[in-house]
């Protein structure tokens, strides 16, 4: 590309307005390029087998999509819901009521504690146990130190706020066995665990039969509309449907959700290896054009890029690169703990693969250069 100017501008420039415009005029994206809506459409069109459609989550594309996920993790029984939320919050709260107790051990860096304005709390009055806060998995000493009754432990693989990290295969047997030992059902929160088993080097049958229950996500990895799917013995599941109704997620028809949930199975699925491989190279690449990465190397396709420039010079550098170039090269920037540094994730998808190494440790590069 051509020689960029990157120029301090005005600071109260509106770089987010200017991001947005940016995008809009993209002709390339290294990550997160979404298809037009009316291209979606007609690909869910195409992507369709069922001409039964759903009626509140039953038959059709739906039903289909629930026998594939319960096949795939190896339970008796799955459902499909609208929302990971909606999801975990009907999960743990049938194992709440069926413990007697609302206490719930978590990580301090949980999608349940830090995205869902506390709903765990004020929905379902349960009470939140952390584990740590630290950014890595829980160990089974730290669950120990939660006295007391416990309704249900959860492990978010990968923990996506602690940079998308995982535990080891045997840390996890360990931590499953400690549950298991107290009597206690563990809860997966898998938004991302399609894109973790790579790393664990063990098939999503294997990793969800040390669980009890298992939510799994279809907008995230596998690039679906929406959607999320929760999978555990039937009993479970059919309170889970209960709950389901009660908070209002038992829609008409779900099936456009089902059918591009259906086929992130069937295309980006098989490639999970490949996507986590390439996240694993351009970590590398990366940290020699002057950046820091975590994890080093990356646990899934997805990982943090650390740079040594304060956000706000990062994300003016971005933003003027998208104008220049049309490509879009990262998400927004923001300020790491490090004052002088800022941090950015780069998630590798499909279209990530058709970039050369190069071109995108060359164009990172050029973020710095100003």
């Amino acid at each position: 590309m051509d020689s960029v100017n990157y120029a301090t501008t005005d600071a109260s420039e509106d770089l987010r307005a200017r991001r947005k415009a940016a995008a809009a005029d993209c002709t390339r994206w290294l990550s997160g390029q979404r298809a037009a809506p009316a291209d979606a459409l007609r690909a869910l069109a195409d992507a369709a087998t069922s001409d039964e459609r759903d009626g509140y989550g039953t038959g059709g594309e739906v039903e289909l999509l629930e026998q594939e996920v319960a096949e795939l993790l190896g339970k008796p029984a799955a459902v499909f819901l609208p929302s990971g939320i909606l999801a975990q919050q009907s999960a743990l709260r049938v194992f709440a009521d069926r413990a007697g107790t609302g206490r719930i051990a978590v990580h301090g860096l949980s999608h349940l504690l830090v995205h869902e304005l506390n709903a765990l709390e004020e929905v379902h009055h349960l009470r939140l146990e952390r584990m740590t806060s630290e950014p890595r998995q829980p160990r089974p000493d730290e669950l120990s130190a939660i006295p007391g009754k416990l309704a249900a432990v959860t492990v978010e693989l990968p923990l996506r706020d602690g940079g998308f990290v995982l535990p080891t295969w045997d840390e996890l047997v360990v931590f499953a066995a400690a549950c298991e030992e107290r009597g206690v059902p563990l809860h997966l929160d898998g938004a991302r665990l399609w894109e973790s088993t790579p790393y664990l080097e063990h098939s999503l049958a294997e990793v969800a039969a040390l669980a009890t229950s298992v939510y799994v996500s279809f907008y995230k990895g596998l690039g679906g509309l929406s959607g999320a799917a929760l999978a555990g013995p039937e009993d479970v599941i059919a309170e889970v449907r209960r709950w389901q109704r009660r908070l209002g997620g038992n829609v008409y028809t779900l099936f456009p959700y089902a059918v591009s949930a259906r086929e992130g199975l069937r295309t980006v699925l098989p490639r999970m290896g490949e996507l986590h491989q390439r996240a694993v190279e351009l970590a590398e690449a990366l940290q020699g054009t002057g950046f820091r990465v975590f994890p080093e190397p990356p646990h899934t396709n997805s990982f943090r890029v650390y740079a040594p420039r304060p956000a706000q010079e990062m994300e003016l550098a971005a933003v003027l690169r998208m104008e220049a170039t049309r490509e879009s090269l990262s998400y927004t920037w923001q300020a790491a703990d490090v004052p002088g540094w800022s941090w950015v994730e780069l998630v590798v998808m499909p279209g990530t693969l058709q970039w050369r190494i190069d071109e995108v440790s060359k164009g990172f590069g050029e973020l710095l250069g100003g």
